[in-house]
């Protein structure tokens, strides 16, 4: 079968490799859509395992099922999570699945950037989902990406009466705000450095968009006259995250979402932290019942996805693909579609 291989960002490969091969209690999906995620672009982070097929924003058929799986059959149409939790452990026990050891080593193979993905036994037993009739591959696609917002905005004790800074206005940021008006919080305010995603999160709801060059604390107390109830980081630039202590407000929350590279440090002023009760939370993944709760979202309408797709390609072109989500103007979100 044909996959993309991943070797750098600009060195995106279309390669023949091995169709992979099920056994009991496994699936094999075959791919409709595959988003491509900001943390495959993450160069400094993929270029350690290349080359490798990446792509864990999937949906597809199943095309082949294995002996013991009762709950799924041949021609299913369904999304399936590439992390998933023991559910047995402390963590997990406690509810806090994203550090969950299992979480952070299971996956399925090859990667959703290929025809057909094998999804392993401990995936099929809690991390495939079926979709609606109503819902697109394209939309099932977003249930992990919003998953990871849905438990983000769940941590920060989001809701009516909160209001909302978003920083960085790419399709995380997006799904943050669309998720936010979901929600009834308000004001929703959106901040980038690009006057194309300024446009894109006023269209999602934003109700105030500043361009980050500005003096954002200004321009929101002259905006909305407070400060934020929660801030989400969907960007890891100093500059960024100096804003954010900037602009949230005595009790507030400062949402952690978008990771500095491994070595790299912020320094914080602790004794306004401790002063203002000003709390940070740092969110990872997307537990699989944040990912219904996304399904959820999307099939009844609530938060709305395909319209952030600026891109559709097929596998051929998952260059293309690459370069247009590391370099971000005038697109949002790309997706491959490797059966174009």
């Amino acid at each position: 079968m044909k996959a993309a291989v991943y070797y750098t960002n600009s060195d995106v490969r279309i390669e023949d490799v091995e169709r992979p091969k099920i056994t009991d209690g496994e699936i094999l999906v075959k791919i409709e859509a595959s988003g491509i995620c900001g943390s495959d672009v993450m160069e400094w982070y993929r270029i350690k395992k290349a080359p490798i097929v990446l792509g864990h924003e999937i949906a597809g058929t199943v095309e082949e099922v294995g002996a013991g799986v009762e709950s799924f059959k041949v021609g299913d149409r369904v999304t399936a999570a590439h992390h998933v939790p023991c559910n047995t452990c402390r963590h997990c026990l406690g509810g806090n699945f994203s550090v969950c050891d299992m979480l952070r080593s299971t996956t399925f193979y090859p990667g959703g950037f290929c025809e057909y993905v094998r999804i392993p036994k401990v995936n099929v037993d809690r991390g495939v989902f079926k979709l609606p009739d109503s819902m697109s591959f394209v939309e099932g696609s977003f249930s992990e990406p919003l998953g990871c917002v849905v438990r983000s905005m769940r941590m920060a004790e989001a809701g009516p009466g909160k209001s909302v800074l978003v920083i960085g206005s790419g399709i995380s940021g997006i799904l943050h705000i669309k998720l936010a008006k979901a929600l009834g919080c308000g004001p929703i305010i959106a901040t980038d450095i690009d006057d194309f995603r300024l446009e894109a999160a006023s269209k999602a709801g934003a109700d105030v968009a500043i361009k980050a060059t500005a003096d954002v604390k200004e321009e929101l107390l002259s905006s909305v006259g407070r400060l934020a109830d929660i801030v989400v980081l969907c960007a890891s630039a100093d500059a960024a995250i100096d804003t954010a202590f900037k602009c949230v407000e005595r009790g507030g929350t400062i949402i952690s979402f978008a990771p500095k590279e491994p070595d790299e440090t912020y320094p914080v002023n602790l004794f306004d932290l401790w002063k203002d009760n000003i709390r940070i939370i740092n969110t990872y993944a997307s537990p699989p019942a944040d990912t219904l709760k996304a399904l959820d979202l999307i099939a009844s309408g609530s938060v709305t996805v395909e319209d952030m797709v600026t891109h559709r390609l097929p596998l051929s072109e998952a260059q293309r693909g690459f370069t247009l989500t590391a370099r971000p103007e005038e697109s949002l979100k790309i997706v491959i579609e490797p059966q174009k």
